[in-house]
């Protein structure tokens, strides 16, 4: 596995910028340049938690060598000829990935630890920072992915859960309806037999379509065309038992609905996700992003710990089946523009301005 992303730097194309960075101490710029110091000889990283220098002995440099051969030296502090600590922290968690991935039973987190080295607590942190998981939920996911792989040629689903890595069986079916999205039996067979009842509404942004099973809502689908989306449904759903729903659904419905209009606050309706470990941890990823802000699909990426899968993330946001409940309108552009959004661009557009904060609201 590549190593996760950090941060993108800031753009700092002038004096001014780059002070206020070594003022606030910003870790983001650490990469982008050092500063020197006149009085000291020595030069530091924009986010050295030295004592701040005063604005008339400070110089600024390109790089450590270029601060070098003006006769610097560099911060014992600091350590400013160093990788940036994103880059240390980001290599340590994608040993620790690597570790995951190649055990049979997941590691420890104290083992884990070890080999990033850092601390049992900061690696936790690094970790959940860096991934937008925790490295038990990535544990459990990578055992999915093996699980899911495994039950289509298994003889049984209890000889695909010990492949997979389940040292019981018991511990297997515990978690297995929630990883997968339902039974491991019915995952087995493709979705056969999986009850879905549906009912279509109309709303501000057209028409929505809400699909739910016995364990929650498995679907939110917008567009134009009622039964467009009742197409949609049947293509992803094959195996299924779909069904209108009855009047009691009703009640979902409307409370969809209202989630739409104002997506800022929230949907408390469970929702029935299902997908690959991949798409789950993307989708994860995305229920992250808070209301009025967003994401590119690189930083998303990094935050998974999968750099290099940016196409892949991309695919995951296209295959979500929960529209707006998994905010993939959310997602931009390495530029900031709008990427495009299955449902359409002038949704997503409605959609980012409906989730802005107002005049009175605190971001």
């Amino acid at each position: 596995m590549s190593s996760p992303l950090p941060a993108a730097a800031p753009d700092l194309p002038d004096a001014d910028a780059r002070w206020a960075a070594v003022v606030a101490r910003d870790p983001a710029a650490d990469g982008c340049f050092v500063y020197a110091v006149r009085t000291t000889g020595v030069y530091c990283r924009p986010g050295c938690g030295a004592r701040t220098p005063r604005r008339e002995n400070v110089s600024f440099h390109a790089t450590p060598a270029a601060a070098r051969e003006a006769g610097f030296r560099p911060c014992l502090r600091c350590r400013p000829d160093d990788p940036p600590r994103s880059a240390r922290h980001a290599e340590a968690v994608a040993r620790a990935c690597r570790l995951i991935t190649a055990a049979e039973e997941p590691p420890a987190l104290a083992a884990l630890a070890r080999v990033a080295g850092l601390s049992p607590f900061h690696f936790h942190r690094v970790f959940r920072e860096l991934t937008g998981v925790t490295p038990k939920a990535y544990a459990e996911a990578v055992r999915t992915e093996r699980l899911a792989a495994a039950l289509p040629e298994a003889a049984t689903v209890t000889e695909a859960a010990y492949a997979a890595g389940y040292g019981t069986a018991g511990r297997f079916y515990a978690a297995a309806e929630q990883r997968l999205g339902m039974a491991p039996g019915a995952a087995r067979r493709g979705g056969a037999g999986i009850a879905i009842r549906y009912c279509v509404a109309a709303c501000s942004l057209g028409s929505v379509l809400v699909a739910a099973t016995e364990r929650g809502l498995c679907a939110i689908l917008l567009g134009d065309d009622p039964e467009a989306l009742v197409h949609d449904l049947r293509v992803r759903f094959p195996k299924a038992d779909l069904a209108e729903a009855e009047a009691g659904f009703a009640a979902r419905v409307a409370e969809v609905v209202a989630f739409v209009e104002a997506p800022r606050l929230g949907l408390a309706l469970p929702l029935d996700i299902g997908g690959t470990a991949f798409q789950q941890r993307v989708w994860a990823a995305l229920r992250a992003i808070p209301p009025g802000r967003t994401a590119t699909y690189a930083e998303i990426a990094g935050r998974i710990g999968q750099p290099a899968a940016v196409r892949a993330v991309a695919r995951a946001c296209a295959a979500n089946a929960h529209a707006v409940a998994i905010p993939c309108h959310r997602v931009v552009r390495e530029d900031g523009s709008r990427a495009g959004y299955r449902w359409g661009v002038a949704r997503k557009a409605e959609l980012l301005r409906r989730e802005k904060p107002g005049p009175g609201d605190l971001e």
